[in-house]
């Protein structure tokens, strides 16, 4: 059987992103990693996804085949929150009509969704 483990993402910078993604998702630092590698984990040690971050030289995708989805049950404050933290909106030329998510960029340029759990 096999289950994911963790999800890893490519940035340029490993402390900074490491710092934005903590903020906003409420992880910390698992105790090992570097200055190339670190591995996120919620708060606590409690269950739930794995977030690392990797040193990458590879350019970020305009239209990434994988991405995060976050589920926000206020999207509008999640949003604004996740702005203050230093995230950007995405030029995205591919939302469907009536959308229940928006794309944002963390500041390593890595796009994710903030979807909109109340209209699911």
């Amino acid at each position: 059987m096999l289950t994911i483990g963790t999800t890893v993402i490519g940035v340029q910078d490993v402390a900074r992103s490491a710092a934005f993604w903590c903020d906003a998702l409420g992880y910390v630092p698992r105790e090992d990693g570097d200055d190339t590698w670190v591995v996120l984990i919620p708060h606590g040690g409690g269950g739930g996804a794995r977030l690392a971050l990797m040193l990458s030289e590879t350019p970020v995708q305009e239209h990434p085949r994988i991405h995060l989805d976050l589920y926000a049950d206020n999207q509008a404050a999640e949003v604004a929150r996740l702005l203050d933290l230093g995230a950007s909106r995405a030029d995205w030329d591919l939302y469907p009509g009536n959308p229940d998510f928006i794309v944002l960029e963390d500041p390593d340029g890595n796009r994710f969704c903030v979807v909109d759990v109340a209209r699911s």
